[in-house]
């Protein structure tokens, strides 16, 4: 079935597998394309912009997604686990006479939301949506980490500006790699130490600047080397100052243009399309995700069955159109629902939810509509009617309009992949929040010393400006430290532009028809045609990689 999506107008398609999952689910099949409807639900996702702030129930100062003009209450982590507050004050009864989505809206603006997303934090309050940190700072979407700062690590301790990666120690500015000891500037990469400058390297130590090797030692530029070669070219280079590492990004940028590239990272998967994907089965245009089987459209998932339009999740099965929760079965356009079963849009519900619809901030909570208690009875009934009033009105099947986002379009996690100018943004109706330039102050130090060797202790209490975008930004001790011990320069710019970097590195989640550049074979990639990379089949790369 070819449909045309009510937004962007692009045409996609919608298979009979995909009409059997709608079905199972209960709703109809999609009005917008997959892209749109990822957009839709990153629009309510704020990682990285912060404000202070008071909570609205201890009062104390604190660090929050939300500033203070917004129209519902925020608490700190410690207030809003707490059951120092009535999740169930503000519940309503659903109009009838009123669409559902409006409504909703009347009860985002009243029920307390949480300022930050921490769980066992322990000196790391500068993180987000977050578990299990010590020390860390500036991490985001991160688990189990130790003196970790600017990033997206999981499982990784002592690492800097690190892009989805695994299993990692002493790892700065990486990409999409794991288990990596010692390695800098590396992308899809894995079990490696010792290097610097890797792309698809597995197993290799004490390398240099390589592209497509396999368990390899003491290698510059995809050349043998003796250790004592080796050692003479790295110590010649100049890692240390930040001159010779812009120049190096550049020249390694082009040298990994003449290797073929892998048409999609597919490790242990059948039947399946997407890129970087381990593990899965059945599973379709999906990214970034682990152990799935009968999905599609998933980024950023692991052990997930049966769902579809799903981002940041794990341990889950038959959720559609949903994101940033664990634990859920059967769940239908969710929003942050952590432990679930049979629930519906939902935002922010969290420990052992069943069978609640359009709730918000809940907790421990059953037959609930609207934070309102029901008995089973009456919850099932009213369910049916408001769903088929739903249906009339349009709004069943669809995850909440970007207007509802408590988000500005601009500090949600849908403009790093989404990005439109203001007017764009305006003209469809969504918020926008100019920057505070007043903010920004003048640099205490306009010239950083090039080499790290010329670097003391006195560099963390200036107050740096971003080369690009000209935020402030300060150096960290631990962070001193650890550009010491590794020999890497003082960085230009701010944390968020070199998160910004880091991204533009990924290829587009977006697959493209086309043949390998080996043998013909079609392949479905996501290297845009007109690219200038060589796309090899996965046959074809594995006979040219080392």
């Amino acid at each position: 079935m070819k449909k045309i999506c009510a937004v962007s107008g692009a045409e996609f398609e919608i298979t009979e597998t995909d009409l059997q999952f709608y079905q199972k689910m209960g709703v109809p099949p999609p009005t917008l394309c997959p892209d749109e409807r990822m957009r839709r639900r990153l629009a309510h996702r704020n990682e990285r912009n912060f404000f202070r702030r008071k909570c609205d129930l201890c009062h104390q100062d604190i660090i929050a997604i939300y500033p203070d003009d917004v129209p519902f209450p925020v608490y700190c982590p410690t207030c809003w686990w707490s059951d120092g507050w009535d999740r169930f004050a503000h519940g309503q009864e659903f109009d009838f006479s009123r669409s559902f989505f409006p409504q909703f809206q009347e009860l985002q603006q009243k029920v307390p939301r949480i300022s930050m997303v921490l769980v066992n934090a322990e000196n790391s309050q500068f993180c987000n949506f977050t578990g299990d940190l010590k020390n860390c700072y500036l991490c985001f979407g991160s688990i189990f980490c130790e003196d970790c700062l600017y990033g997206n690590p999981y499982y990784s301790k002592s690492c800097l500006d690190i892009l989805v990666s695994r299993d990692c120690e002493l790892a700065y500015d990486c990409v999409d790699s794991s288990g990596l000891y010692q390695v800098a500037f590396c992308q899809n990469s894995k079990n490696c130490s010792d290097s610097w400058f890797l792309k698809d390297c597995i197993g290799c130590d004490h390398c240099f600047g390589c592209v497509n090797l396999r368990h390899k030692s003491y290698y510059f530029l995809n050349q043998q080397c003796s250790k004592q070669e080796w050692e003479q070219k790295i110590e010649a280079l100049g890692l240390g100052r930040f001159s010779q590492i812009q120049k190096l990004k550049q020249s390694f940028s082009d040298f990994v243009t003449q290797f073929p590239q892998r048409f999609a990272y597919l490790v242990q998967c059948e039947r399946c399309t997407g890129d970087h994907l381990v593990n899965c089965k059945n599973t379709h245009d999906s990214y970034f995700s682990k152990n799935l089987e009968g999905c599609a459209h998933m980024v950023q998932t692991i052990d997930m069955q049966h769902s579809y339009d799903v981002n940041y999740m794990e341990n889950c099965e038959w959720i559609v159109d949903s994101f940033g929760a664990y634990r859920n079965h059967n769940l239908r356009f969710g929003n942050t629902v952590y432990e679930s079963s049979d629930a519906d849009y939902c935002d922010f519900c969290v420990n052992n939810i069943r069978d609640c619809f359009g709730c918000i901030g809940l907790k421990h909570a059953q037959y609930c509509i609207f934070n309102k208690q029901y008995s089973q009875k009456e919850f099932v009934a009213l369910r049916k009617k408001i769903i088929a009033h739903m249906q009339e009105t349009g709004e069943w099947g669809e995850f909440f309009p970007i207007e509802l986002s408590p988000f500005p379009y601009n500090e949600s996690v849908s403009f790093e992949y989404f990005p439109l100018p203001k007017e764009d943004v305006l003209a469809r109706g969504w918020r926008w929040r100019d920057k505070d330039q007043k903010k920004f102050l003048p640099a205490t130090l306009s010239v950083i010393p090039d080499d790290i060797r010329d670097v003391d202790q006195n560099i963390c209490s200036e107050v740096l400006s971003c080369h690009q975008c000209q935020k402030n930004y300060k150096i960290q001790t631990f962070e001193l430290a650890f550009y010491q011990k590794m020999n890497l320069p003082i960085p230009r710019f701010c944390p968020d532009c070199r998160h910004a970097d880091r991204l533009a590195l990924r290829n587009p989640r977006k697959l493209f028809s086309c043949t390998c550049d080996c043998c013909s074979a079609p392949i479905q990639t996501t290297f845009a045609p007109e690219r200038p990379e060589k796309v090899f089949c996965e046959k074809c790369y594995q006979n040219a990689v080392n």
